[in-house]
């Protein structure tokens, strides 16, 4: 049972290491190491990248908490979910705290560098790229399904269809008009739990 903690150290620390642009950019390495240890499924990831996006605090320590809760408790129940917590936790941002003193003390001597401007230039499309393939597989785990065959299928008058456009009218909000995002979570949040109760007594 040790092994699963050390494990959930090294792979997040793994994550925290060699992850640019914040929280976002980890999803595509997060399900990539989540898939190979076998620790959940594509969709239980993404439930828990709705509940780390719904709670307070910075979502990579968030998704940790959870990815390391559950796992851990799986391995030695409530004790181990305590210890999985704590490991995720530590490992993912150990690397971002060691990494900001060593660029807080050089950085000033650095940054007109040329060197270090073109690695930060290079790194910016890299962390688009990372953000927007998590977007992509986010949104192809919770809205498409496959059938028998294997062949994706999609219902317009599906559950997740409706959570779809009930996500793209609030960025829509976001984006043109001038509504603070508080109200927009507290709209959201009874939304979701409107929608996930007719979800379980209706049949969309």
């Amino acid at each position: 049972f040790e092994m699963i903690f050390l494990e959930l150290f090294i792979t997040f620390f793994k994550i925290g290491l060699f992850t640019f642009g914040g929280g976002y950019a980890m999803l595509p390495l997060i399900q990539a190491e989540v898939a190979s240890h076998g620790w959940m499924s594509d969709t239980e990831l993404v439930n828990f990248v709705a509940v780390s996006e719904s709670t307070p605090g910075p979502f990579a320590i968030n998704i940790a908490t959870y990815i390391g809760s559950e796992t851990g408790r799986v391995a030695l129940g409530v004790l181990g979910s305590i210890l999985g917590s704590a490991c995720a936790i530590l490992g993912v941002v150990l690397p971002s705290f060691i990494i900001i003193l060593i660029i807080a003390k050089c950085y000033e001597a650095f940054k007109q560098n040329r060197i270090v401007k073109g690695v930060m230039s290079g790194l910016k499309p890299a962390v688009i790229g990372l953000i927007g393939a998590a977007v992509v597989s986010v949104a192809k785990t919770a809205l498409f399904t496959a059938d028998a065959s294997g062949a994706i299928i999609y219902d317009f008058t599906s559950y997740a269809f409706i959570c779809a456009a009930v996500t793209l009218a609030v960025m829509l909000v976001l984006a043109l008009k001038k509504v603070h995002p508080i109200i927009i979570i507290g709209i959201s949040a009874a939304s979701g739990i409107a929608l996930g109760y007719l979800g379980e007594h209706v049949h969309f």
